[in-house]
């Protein structure tokens, strides 16, 4: 008998020197942890564990709001001066430093994909910044909360008091707004596959709205006290809401509570899944607490019972025509519809922008000195951070759940693992563009795995994240060992002076031919480049059949956009969809350089031609810019399909193409 125990306090901690005043889980792993406080610090922890990995300091003033990026890689804090500081975890180091806001920035969400970051303020601005570019390239009036969406382009922003508008970044307006709820909205959370919307507000609902047809399609009743967090589950199936005194497992069309977790958790900050298992975190003056409920015990559909549980499967609301969620249409894909205005209307804004807003560079420069990272917790920090460079000859085990709730316990279903001030190990100071390789536990005097004893007699792999992607510009392999490679005899037999000046030129000749076949050709381009025009250069490439040539041609006139012209771009967007596919990474740079160039200087004509209504007459040269104009959308339609398969990559091939998904957006206008 008794109520169940589907919840355990993981772990509590003293987590700043002052007031906490904000913290945030990581979406992938829901196993990193960041805070900021009073001190004007970001730390950053490892969910259940009490001992601080790294502490980011930089802030002048108390830290109002934290966020880390998708991927865990970045986190950034804004301040209660308004100044935004984005770190780079791995590198611990910081990235960016935002300014432009007047007042505190009170609430960040990162972008799924690419290098966005939205922000609201106390000052009533939102304003949508490119991390790479260092600028915000959208600013609109009146932010409370936000929230972006997997559109890329869209941020739900909750204004006035009880009212959610949802905006239209690409066009600059607002779709919509709702505007049900009696009290402050607190929290919004897009659906993970649909076109729906979930709202929780302090009259103690959360509310589903529809977006393509700009409707209420639920309203999620029976909390007791304000709603603080939403989350949907991974497939979208169930919607977690949490208050101050429990959690609520909700379904929608019908409108109905799966189930009621009873969990004293008080200002419970953000909620995050980690398989089979919710974790929470919660703070309380200079106190942070982390709490994990066993979803294996929790109902989350109406289909099976969980013993002992507090539910109803009642609905909350009677409608008429309920709809099933399966004649909401669904995301196919990331539909990113920013058009090239943006880069314009960012740069009209840094004009109109105040002088508080533009910083000089030895200023910049000066922030970013005073910022260091200082790593208490060595061990941790390279297991999160920097994973094992070395490549590893048996697959890595899964990462372990926490440990389940007892199945019986007190009645509220809580338990303290630990209660302590972190421990005070040696603090290891990282500069912002130094990442120390040293440190005084004894974790960096062991040699690295790539000299590990045989994995016939290695122990067993440790817990460990999985392996993290590579990036493509680094100046030598990370954790790779070339003598792995190399036969395993133990004495192989010495070479001769023969056979060592054979094996150095075997495929010499060949080398040989093609760079002299390339050479030949070049000239071949020039002389016609320097006897006729550049169209005629580029036929000549292309009619050679040899992508080096149209590559090493591409990256000249690329740097000169005058040099293009209206026929020139009917010949080159052939050949950028063949870049574009190539498995060489020079070839892709290549193709994504100029389909920029396109977009930017040319679309605004091929657009504004076929918009065009037919003149009165005969205009031959109107005519064949008609022709070379509909040629072009028909070429660029079908890149922007490539480009949408290549933005699911991952990484800064991924990022690129993101960027081309939004200046190729437009095409659908003329759809």
């Amino acid at each position: 008998g008794g109520l169940r125990r589907s919840t355990i306090r993981s772990c509590e901690l003293e987590a700043h020197g002052g007031a906490v005043t904000c913290a945030a889980l990581s979406r992938g792993s829901g196993r990193l942890l960041a805070t900021g406080g009073a001190d004007c610090r970001v730390n950053l922890w490892a969910v259940s564990k009490d001992s601080c990995i790294m502490s980011l300091t930089g802030h002048k003033s108390p830290v109002e709001c934290v966020q880390l990026n998708p991927s865990e890689e970045q986190v950034a804090a804004g301040s209660q001066s308004g100044s935004i500081r984005v770190w780079d975890l791995e590198a611990a180091k910081l990235l960016k430093t935002l300014m432009g806001h007047k007042a505190n920035v009170s609430c960040l969400s990162f972008h799924p994909f690419g290098n966005f970051l939205a922000s609201g303020s106390s000052d009533t601005n939102i304003k949508l910044w490119d991390i790479r570019k260092k600028g915000y390239v959208y600013r609109h009036t009146h932010c409370r909360c936000l929230r972006s969406s997997r559109h890329l382009t869209c941020v739900c922003v909750c204004v006035c008091v009880c009212v959610c508008q949802l905006w239209d970044l690409s066009q600059g307006k607002k779709i919509t707004e709702f505007t049900s709820h009696s009290a402050a909205v607190s929290i919004v959370q897009f659906h993970p596959n649909e076109y729906l919307l979930a709202s929780g507000s302090a009259d103690r609902t959360v509310r589903l709205w529809d977006l393509e047809r700009f409707s209420q399609v639920g309203s999620l009743e029976g909390h007791t006290s304000s709603v603080r967090c939403i989350l949907f589950s991974p497939d979208g199936s169930c919607l977690f809401s949490g208050a101050s005194d429990c959690l609520r497992v909700f379904g929608w069309e019908p409108d109905r509570c799966f189930d009621v977790v009873p969990v004293g958790w008080g200002r419970v900050a953000d909620l995050s899944l980690t398989g089979q298992q919710l974790v929470a975190v919660s703070h309380q003056l200079s106190t942070v607490s982390t709490y994990v409920v066993d979803l294996k015990r929790v109902k989350r559909s109406g289909e099976s019972k969980v013993p002992g549980s507090v539910q109803d499967d009642r609905p909350l609301a009677e409608r008429q025509e309920p709809r099933g969620a399966a004649l909401r249409r669904s995301y196919e894909r990331p539909t990113p519809t920013c058009s090239s205005q943006r880069e314009s209307r960012r740069s009209e804004a840094e004009r109109r922008s105040p002088e508080g807003e533009r910083r000089s560079l030895s200023e910049e420069e000066t922030e970013e000195k005073v910022s260091t990272a200082e790593i208490h917790n060595a061990e941790d920090y390279q297991e999160i951070f920097q994973p094992r460079r070395a490549i590893s000859r048996t697959p890595p085990r899964t990462s372990e759940p926490f440990p389940a709730p007892p199945e019986d316990g007190d009645s509220d279903g809580v338990s303290v693992f630990q209660v302590k001030p972190p421990p005070s190990p040696p603090v290891q100071r990282v500069k912002p563009t130094v990442v120390s390789s040293s440190s005084s536990s004894s974790s960096s005097s062991k040699p690295p795995a790539a000299l590990a004893p045989p994995p016939s007699q290695a122990p067993p792999p440790s817990r460990s994240r999985p392996v993290e992607l590579i990036p493509s510009n680094r100046s030598a392999p990370i954790g790779l060992n070339v003598a792995d490679f190399l036969p395993a005899s133990g004495c192989p037999a010495s070479l001769s002076d023969e056979d060592a000046l054979a094996l150095m030129k075997k495929g010499h000749d060949t080398m040989c031919v093609m760079l002299s076949s390339r050479l030949k050709n070049l000239e071949t381009v020039r002389a016609v480049w320097t006897r006729e025009d550049i169209k005629s250069a580029v036929d000549t490439a292309v009619s050679m059949n040899d992508l080096s040539i149209v590559v090493d041609v591409l990256n000249i006139i690329n740097l000169q956009p005058s040099l293009w012209k209206l026929d020139l771009v009917t010949t080159v967007l052939p050949q950028i969809d063949k870049l574009l596919q190539s498995k060489y990474e020079s070839y892709m740079h290549s193709g994504c350089s100029s389909l920029r160039l396109v977009m930017k200087h040319f679309w605004p004509l091929i657009s504004d031609t076929l918009k065009a209504t037919p003149s009165v007459g005969v205009d031959i040269s109107r005519e064949e810019r008609l022709l070379k104009c509909q040629l072009c959308l028909k070429q660029l339609r079908n890149l922007r399909q490539v480009v949408k398969n290549k933005a699911e990559l991952v990484g800064r091939h991924g990022s690129t193409f993101c960027e081309l998904q939004l200046l190729t957006a437009p095409l659908d206008d003329l759809l």
